[in-house]
């Protein structure tokens, strides 16, 4: 018996190449595991929590961890307040690059917030770049015609 066959026999009414649930799962479903664990966690949360942050004030670091993970996500971003002066010439844009390269030295901004920063405006010019380019190919077109 080959198995084709053996599959037809099995399953009589399996088409291969077609799903038998073509909706496939709902969205949103969640695994059953997890739907159980949950359940078993909702009960008890509370009492775990205020275990393990007792260990955490014991002197616990796994646990302490854990709490400050959990509890308190690290940021990752933040809002900046930057005075950038006007970037619509390439003087402006110059002149807000320094802005935030001194915000960096003063500390104001850290490192990786100047690199954003930076990069948005990096961005500007080039816009301005091809704002330009566009106006000089178009008086260079017209002079040629």
């Amino acid at each position: 018996m080959t198995a084709t066959a053996k599959t037809k026999a099995l399953r009589p009414g399996f088409q291969p190449g077609q799903s038998g649930n073509p909706k496939g799962k709902p969205k949103g479903t969640r695994n059953k595991a997890t739907t159980l664990a949950l359940a078993v966690l909702e009960k008890d949360v509370e009492a775990i929590a205020k275990v393990v942050t007792a260990a955490a004030k014991g002197g616990d670091l796994q646990a302490a961890r854990l709490v400050l993970e959990r509890l308190v996500p690290p940021m990752r971003e933040r809002p900046v307040n930057v005075d950038l002066p006007p970037m619509d010439t390439i003087a402006g844009i110059n002149a807000a690059q320094q802005a935030i390269l001194d915000a960096v030295g003063r500390g104001d901004l850290l490192p990786g917030e100047g690199i954003s920063l930076s990069g948005i405006v990096e961005q500007r010019r080039k816009a301005i770049e091809t704002q330009e380019l566009e106006q000089r190919i178009a008086a260079l077109e017209g002079k040629t015609k």
